[in-house]
């Protein structure tokens, strides 16, 4: 009997300390979040640290509000489009003519193209013309050349009639990287070029290319925008006119994903699509919670906070134990590397202790039963 005691009392205490734990997935409403032996958290006022939020429709209303944007008029831009003036550079080819005065205009044949039978920009920025020598051209705009040639004909021919134009353009180029069908160089023309007319004309964007992350880089500096907004929301200070030498980078969508962990069918993380992703649409993917296990009123979306306000996540918490409460979740957009967390019930919790303990209980049972037998033996 004594040794059935034994096995009793340790039983007793197996228990005990499994209430200390349990495995599965859970996040306890009624505790910190971050409860942790280090100091830095245990110390720390919670509040100071994580945002919380109750998915409410007051609380959609007030987040759309800050995501959308109105379409509006870049004047930037067009006012850019408005004074936009091709610059010659060298290696351009310039076509030169004089009208009345077919001696100085080389024409094109039909075995020769215009860029052929045209002047070339040397190294030096000059081209050589008849009459008047080199011609400094590089640096300067059509109407600028024109006038210059006129003015030095007048020496020779009385009120010449002077046209130039761009035959071929080399000198100036933007460079297109990343996820679009394309990638390479185009030509800078004297048609102006903005960031958009450049993704179209590289092939438009792959299904891997993350729209949202489009990096320009001009003179060392980098700037982000957003096809997303520019694309579906109409926002055009999402556009900009491009300039030599920009390169223009298109990310791939590794980075796009959200994750779904606790109380799925499916945890790992899934990609947002170009349309986003809606929480709904994430629990969907995942093929939704385990209906035994899962505490309906604890669905959380943890979000990274933004560093310049000190904290260290927003918190989004849904009761999804009334059914309608997934309209709440249908317009509640994730963002990139969201972590989206079902938290376990605590019947499911205690089942899986139970689960786990089972052989060790059994094993003991029949320790028991085989000390009964010696002692009455």
């Amino acid at each position: 009997m004594t040794k059935l005691k034994l096995t009793v009392l340790s039983l007793s205490a197996l228990l005990t300390a499994s209430c200390a734990f349990a495995p599965g997935g859970h996040i306890d409403q009624n505790s910190s979040l971050f409860e942790s032996n280090d100091s830095e958290f245990s110390e720390a006022d919670l509040s100071k640290l994580v945002n919380t939020h109750t998915i409410s429709p007051m609380l959609l209303a007030e987040l759309n509000a800050m995501q959308a944007a109105k379409p509006q008029l870049n004047e930037e831009l067009s006012q850019a489009r408005d004074s936009y003036d091709y610059r010659i550079g060298k290696g351009d080819i310039l076509n030169v003519t004089v009208y009345n005065h077919p001696e100085l205009t080389i024409p094109a044949g039909s075995m020769r193209s215009a860029q052929e039978s045209g002047n070339w920009v040397h190294s030096d920025g000059t081209i050589f013309y008849p009459y008047i020598g080199k011609v400094e051209v590089a640096g300067k705009r059509v109407s600028e050349v024109r006038e210059i040639i006129a003015t030095r004909l007048a020496k020779y021919i009385e009120k010449p009639q002077v046209d130039v134009t761009v035959a071929g353009f080399r000198s100036q180029r933007v460079y297109i990287t990343g996820e679009v069908k394309q990638p390479g160089v185009l030509p800078v023309t004297n048609v102006p070029m903005t960031l958009i007319e450049a993704v179209s004309a590289s092939g438009g964007l792959t299904p891997e290319a993350d729209w949202t992350t489009v990096t320009l880089t001009r003179n060392g500096q980098e700037r982000a925008f957003n096809l997303r907004e520019l694309y579906q929301q109409g926002n055009t200070d999402q556009n900009i006119l491009l300039q030599p030498n920009d390169v223009l980078h298109v990310a791939r969508n590794d980075q796009n994903k959200v994750f779904v962990l606790g109380e799925v069918r499916q945890p790992k993380s899934y990609m947002m699509g170009r349309s986003g992703m809606t929480l709904a649409e994430a629990l969907a993917d995942a093929g939704g919670w385990f209906e035994a296990t899962a505490n309906a009123e604890g669905v959380f979306v943890i979000r990274a906070a933004d560093p310049a306000t000190g904290r260290v996540a927003e918190v989004y918490q849904l009761n999804a134990k009334n059914a309608t409460a997934l309209v709440l979740a249908e317009q509640f957009q994730l963002q990139q590397r969201d972590i989206v967390y079902v938290t376990a019930a605590p019947v499911a919790r205690w089942n899986r202790v139970i689960s786990q303990l089972l052989p060790s209980i059994t094993g003991l049972y029949s320790l028991g039963r085989f000390s009964d037998d010696i002692s009455n033996n």
